[in-house]
């Protein structure tokens, strides 16, 4: 009976290791599937006094090729892959609306800017107005599209991250399920192998979504977590993700965050804590990459048309009328208060506190958060960079990055405000006005020389900053017999030093009439020229042949205004900013997918198919089946010609 015994147990032991050598083969292509392998024994050995004889093998238990380690490194890195991935994907998005060449916002601003320079030589050219304003009209147009499409983009994120969402909370539920199967097949002393490789799958799923990480527990299951601490999976029960508005200070309307509830609690996680996945790389773009794009075109909008709108009004029209608006004035007065329930105003100041601008050019692209700290304490907080001022809202207005705020008398101290100057600038930024006639390109103040000049003076520019002008008429005297040259303003206590191409006056002069107008000359005077700066109602002069003020707006184009950059080439830093931030995420996304390939490389190393491998097992052991089989005839041999001898 022996050697039967043995010959039927090698048989089905090659049985079974031929039946999973052919699971594997079927499954090489299966995504997740972890190779199999029999694991076998000797069965102990029967004592006799000749020694032990062998009494065959047998099977222990089907062995699942896995390492954890390799596992949860290759899950990690595809997690990190699927965020920078993501991110970048939106930020190739974000630069294709900041586009440059001709189709270009950049583009448009220069030809409105240079378009002025015909108005300028011929002012009373209807056809040159018309394309000034054409021009206007183009530019606002495109600041609108990119707005819009900043709004569409906006959209589509908010659409991602709920159908991803989605995704989370159908397969934390899906890891549950297959966590209480795995629970019960535990109990019959052999791994569920298929089930675990389903559970290795889905949180492998899970992670390029979010990542995760996993507590092993002792009844077979595993714990998943979020942000370091927060339960997604316990067991077989699970946690439900939501997208809902920054409720934590501000209640920023344009930023989400992500809450985790669970027996009816709720924790607001920020995206920073949640790793990788492409929810964090959505909600990092949308509440980072996409906030700066925003708040770029709408420095970019509020600084151009503020600086236009400021010189037009201080022109005069064809009518000889004071100049208006040429753009759409722009809002920076959105102050926002914390929403509930971390609403701790006092007070609702909000309609009490309002923000307006001091300086056009030195705006800084950001939100900026305001906190009342006391009654002669406020601190503004720069949240692009972190940086935070302290001003005594008693000694005055606060005045910072160009804006200026007011109001705070009625805010008490633990007041909390968002103020959000630029994000929506460039929404329904429009043309004012129509009629080319309305166009202010004459200046209501003029320059002439003294008649009796023996110098090679010559005025570049001159400009008011009123209008009507103040402070005019005024005569600059130049004094020779010093050196340096002098000269003296009418008007004006004091002296004051030429030089060739320099501001007249050099410095704000407070209280004199002459801080009201700038102007600038070049070329040598003579000792006695003389310069006179008049209202062109007074002098006699035709206001409809005057395009000074055009040549002011024209030669706005030099003025430093974003970070020191001209306004020409503002929309260039708006390039090169979502540019260097586009770059930078590839570089990410590039190394990232490397790390990711390499580690999933290892992984399928250990626990992949190998064909080649599969195939020499494959004859391996059909031969050692074919041989118990043989050892099977052998014996049945033996059994037939021993009860054949016995029943001679």
């Amino acid at each position: 009976m022996s050697i039967l015994n043995i010959g039927t147990l090698a048989l089905q032991a090659n049985q079974v290791a031929l039946q999973t050598i052919g699971n594997n083969i079927a499954n090489v292509n299966t995504t997740g599937y972890s190779r199999q392998s029999v694991v076998v024994s000797t069965v102990v050995g029967q004592f006799t006094g000749a020694g032990y004889i062998g009494k065959g093998v047998e099977i222990q238990t089907i062995q699942r090729n896995y390492d954890q380690f390799l596992t949860r490194q290759s899950t990690l890195a595809a997690s990190t892959q699927s965020a920078d991935t993501t991110r970048s994907d939106y930020l190739t998005q974000l630069s294709n609306i900041f586009q440059g060449g001709t189709n270009g916002i950049g583009q448009s601003i220069n030809d409105m800017l240079n378009s002025m320079s015909d108005v300028a030589s011929t002012p009373t050219d209807i056809t040159a107005r018309t394309v000034v304003l054409t021009r206007v009209d183009e530019t606002t147009r495109r600041l609108r599209d990119a707005s819009q499409s900043l709004d569409d983009l906006q959209t589509g994120i908010t659409q991602a991250l709920n159908e991803k969402i989605n995704s989370v909370n159908t397969l934390a539920q899906n890891i549950a399920d297959v966590n209480e199967q795995i629970a019960l097949a535990q109990g019959k002393g052999q791994p569920p192998n298929d089930l675990l490789d389903k559970r290795d799958q889905l949180i492998h799923d899970l992670n390029k979504y979010i990542q995760t990480t996993s507590v092993p527990a002792d009844d077979g299951t595993v714990g998943i977590y979020i942000g370091g601490s927060q339960s997604l999976v316990l067991g077989s029960s699970t946690s439900k993700l939501a997208l809902s508005p920054t409720k934590d200070d501000f209640g920023d309307p344009q930023q989400n965050k992500l809450t985790v509830t669970r027996d009816g609690l709720s924790v607001t996680m920020d995206e920073k804590v949640l790793g990788g996945g492409e929810v964090s790389g959505l909600l990092r773009f949308q509440n980072n990459d996409l906030v700066e794009g925003r708040n770029l075109l709408g420095r970019l909008t509020t600084a151009v048309t503020t600086t236009l709108n400021n010189q037009h009004k201080l022109g005069l029209d064809l009518n000889g009328q004071v100049g208006q608006n040429l753009f759409t004035p722009v809002n920076v007065n959105n102050i926002l208060v914390p929403l509930p329930p971390a609403a701790t105003n006092a007070t609702a100041p909000a309609a009490a506190l309002t923000l307006g601008i001091a300086d056009a050019t030195q705006f800084v692209a950001s939100d900026y958060q305001v906190k009342v700290l006391s009654g002669t304490q406020v601190s503004v907080t720069r949240m692009s960079d972190g940086t935070s001022k302290t001003f005594d809202p008693t000694a005055g207005n606060p005045t910072f990055d160009g804006l200026t705020l007011t109001g705070l008398a009625s805010a008490t101290a633990g007041d909390r405000f968002l103020l959000k100057p630029f994000a929506s600038a460039a929404t329904n930024i429009a043309r004012e006005f129509s009629s080319p006639s309305a166009l202010a390109v004459a200046s209501p103040i003029v320059g002439k020389m003294g008649a009796n000049n023996t110098g090679s003076l010559q005025l570049t520019s001159l400009s008011t900053n009123t209008n009507p002008p103040v402070g005019v008429p005024a005569t600059i005297t130049f004094d020779t017999t010093v050196s340096p040259t002098q000269y003296s303003i009418s008007g004006v206590v004091g002296t004051f030093t030429y030089t060739s191409g320099q501001p007249i006056p050099p410095t704000p002069l407070p209280g004199a009439p002459a801080n009201n107008w700038t102007l600038t000359l070049q070329g040598a005077p003579q000792n006695g020229d003389t310069f006179v700066v008049q209202d062109i109602s007074t002098t006699g002069l035709d206001i409809k042949l005057n395009g000074g003020n055009a040549i002011n707006m024209m030669n706005l184009r030099d003025v430093p205004m974003f970070d020191g950059a001209a306004m020409s080439d503002g929309y260039a830093g708006v390039i090169s900013q979502i540019g260097i931030r586009a770059q930078s995420a590839n570089y990410s996304a590039t190394v990232s997918t490397n790390i990711a390939t390499n580690a999933e490389k290892d992984r399928t190393g250990i626990a992949g198919v190998n064909l080649d491998e599969e195939a020499a097992k494959l004859i391996q052991y059909q031969q050692a089946y074919q041989a118990a089989a043989k050892m099977i005839q052998v014996a049945q041999a033996i059994f037939t010609t021993l009860i054949q001898t016995l029943g001679a």
